[in-house]
């Protein structure tokens, strides 16, 4: 692995579980980690410095904010991952999560949770049913086969400033996905393994949270058809 590795992690009250997601990472193979406290009223911040990470603060709620957020805060890494503070991906597998970045053959690397029968189980309902129509939608549109919207993802830091991220919620990782299409860049999902998350999803644990994010992500698929 190349010595410059950045991996971001957003972070709304993960106390549960950023401790065991830090403590999977391969620390020493990684140029730096940065959580991104967005909010949070619990002790997220301060399990997550204990474990070894830089946090910062960002007050703007959203998903796609505290990305945002950790991407303005980079070294100058040569590949920049995302990954979830709950634990319900394996940090462990960043290795081959980059490696195709790595050998030069890839831009962006998507972990897909949708592959492995064992993963695509672990997913709630609501979250396999809304993903099914949103890669549906990205091929019919964009001529572009996925598998899933999952947030365990690698790209190389060139390619993520050529896209000029922008959404601050819900829409963040289906705007990436789209971006990259468009952008040209070569793409590659390879299966993850995945389980269920320690505490409740933000997003999909509550049926408001549900209806947002499925509205936002059909929203930005159709904003990026019609620009």
């Amino acid at each position: 692995m190349p010595s410059r590795i950045s991996v971001i992690i957003p972070a709304f009250n993960e106390e549960q579980s950023i401790g065991l997601v830090l403590t999977a990472l391969p620390q020493n193979q990684i140029h730096e980690i940065i959580v991104v406290d967005n909010n949070s009223t619990d002790n997220t911040s301060r399990f997550a410095h204990e474990k070894g990470a830089r946090v910062v603060e960002e007050k703007r709620k959203g998903y796609g904010s505290a990305c945002l957020k950790g991407i303005s805060e980079l070294d100058n890494p040569d590949i920049v991952v995302f990954l979830d503070g709950d634990f319900s991906d394996y940090p462990e597998e960043i290795e081959k999560l980059v490696a195709p970045i790595v050998s030069g053959e890839m831009d962006f690397v998507l972990g897909s949770r949708m592959i492995l029968p064992e993963s695509r189980l672990a997913l709630l309902p609501q979250s396999r049913y809304g993903n099914q129509l949103a890669v549906f939608l990205i091929r019919m549109f964009f001529s572009h086969q996925y598998t899933d919207l999952g947030p365990f993802r690698a790209i190389r830091y060139n390619s993520l400033k050529s896209i000029c991220m922008q959404d601050t919620n819900f829409g963040w990782t289906v705007e990436m996905q789209i971006k990259a299409v468009q952008k040209g860049l070569r793409i590659l999902e390879i299966p993850v393994k995945y389980r269920d998350r320690i505490g409740v999803s933000k997003i999909t644990g509550t049926f408001s949270g549900t209806v947002k994010a499925g509205t936002k992500i059909i929203y930005t698929i159709f904003k990026y058809l019609l620009t």
